[in-house]
């Protein structure tokens, strides 16, 4: 069998680390196996969606590395919907609702006030033909409903294991709205059985909604030439690091938002691949090396917890790992191309890419320098060598503390302040050689 998952995000919003995290694992896993990766836009909302929002979409998914091999829009497919709605109809399956938001909302309080479960009675079943043309000439549309079998709905998830879902519990869902339009649940189903998904990976608040799609899959399957059942995996959701749920920063940050802050694809997967299962978090060499480590029996039941500080670490180690070579186109292009000495001095010094302007500055620029004692600086002026090479600052150094008394901190902070305008920041032996005499002698001079 092929494997084929698909990633369906809708065009109403910008993508994040959820709607990722969901997209990355489909895409390892079709990797791994070969397979195909598909990415459906769920655009069957064409109020909200925007064609902005889908090349975002795309945008996003590509800078990841997460190309498709087929693509498609759901608002193009409006006619194989209807079809399979149709099939459903003469079959019985699916049937017309005149109620109003209204009077269910009054049905389902009467409900709950006797102790009784807040499920559609299936009242639209009785109506008869009068009935309905009575409601239609007062100006009423239907919306139509899925009637379940009320049985108990199992299969096995490649997370969860063993899963089974009664339907007997479930109201039937509502698959076509009044105004004709097509709620997810049957464009969803219809698109996974017309193209052959195999497997379908998701978070598990949709784990009480398999029970009704593996219904209708059951239902259409037929209309479909028998096409067999997908494989489910339904995966924990993210929380915070306090075991919370995402705060709205940190959860609804998007991809895109993610990229014009600096942060590195390479640390963004790995993160996202990783959280959540029984591998150590840290960086992938590339995303084929991830898709080897995908593996469903290594993620937990508990919620997977992304916390953004171990992003950023993850981005800061993707830094120091990156050679010259790949560093210095990006380097040229934020003007602070200053050669590999320098670009392995303070890559280790670094939390996201742009923060090496500062450090291209403090050699290469004019800073302002921060003389804390006057006359310490004046001595370590006067023992300055007056040739200045990469070995000079271990020897400088101790000079001035022969000469001051002054040691470690005292000693090292000061200079530190005069030379960088920093008080932390990479090793002051190649960086004070970056910098140079001359620069060095100006800065102690305040």
């Amino acid at each position: 069998m092929t494997v084929k998952v698909r990633f369906a995000p809708s065009p109403t919003g910008r993508i994040h680390a959820g709607n990722v995290r969901a997209a990355l694992i489909n895409w390892l896993f079709a990797r791994k196996n070969q397979g195909v990766f598909v990415l459906r836009i769920d655009d069957t909302d064409l109020e909200r969606s925007t064609k902005e929002n889908e090349d975002l979409i795309e945008t996003d998914l590509t800078w990841l590395g997460l190309e498709w091999q087929e693509r498609y829009n759901q608002s193009k497919r409006f006619d194989i919907y209807q079809k399979a709605a149709d099939a459903l109809k003469a079959d019985g399956r699916l049937y017309a609702c005149y109620e109003t938001s209204e009077e269910l909302d009054r049905r389902r309080k009467v409900q709950l006030s006797r102790g009784l479960p807040p499920v559609y009675d299936r009242a639209a079943l009785n109506l008869t033909a009068e009935e309905k043309a009575a409601y239609e000439a007062e100006g009423r549309r239907p919306h139509w409903r899925f009637k379940l079998e009320g049985k108990r709905v199992a299969w096995e998830d490649l997370v969860r294991g063993h899963c089974e879902v009664d339907t007997t519990s479930m109201s039937d869902p509502v698959l076509i709205r009044e105004d004709g339009a097509f709620l997810y649940t049957l464009p969803s189903v219809v698109d996974d059985i017309d193209m052959k998904i195999s497997h379908v990976i998701r978070g598990e608040d949709h784990v009480a909604n398999t029970g009704t799609q593996i219904e209708i899959f059951e239902a259409l399957s037929a209309f479909f030439g028998g096409s067999p059942l997908p494989t489910f995996a339904h995966m924990t959701l993210l929380v915070g690091a306090d075991g919370e749920g995402l705060s709205k920063r940190l959860g609804s940050m998007s991809i895109s938002q993610m990229r014009e802050d600096g942060i590195e694809p390479i640390a963004i997967t790995s993160h996202l691949a990783k959280i959540g299962t029984s591998d150590p978090l840290e960086v992938a060499p590339s995303l084929d090396a991830l898709a080897e480590l995908q593996d469903f029996d290594k993620m937990g039941r508990a919620p997977a917890r992304y916390d953004f500080d171990d992003l950023m670490r993850l981005n800061a180690a993707v830094l120091q790992a990156m050679s010259y070579a790949e560093a210095q186109p990006r380097l040229k292009a934020l003007d602070a191309d200053l050669g590999e000495l320098f670009w392995d001095t303070v890559k280790a010094n670094l939390h996201k890419f742009a923060d090496v302007t500062l450090w291209a500055q403090v050699v290469g620029g004019e800073i302002e320098a921060t003389i804390e004692d006057a006359a310490f600086a004046a001595k370590a002026l006067e023992l300055l060598p007056a040739e200045y090479t990469r070995e000079s600052w271990s020897a400088w150094t101790a000079a001035i503390k022969d000469a001051t008394g002054a040691k470690g901190k005292a000693l090292f902070m000061p200079l530190r302040l005069a030379l960088t305008g920093q008080s932390h920041g990479p090793d002051m032996g190649a960086l004070s050689f970056l910098i140079g005499r001359d620069t060095i002698a100006r800065r102690l001079q305040g």
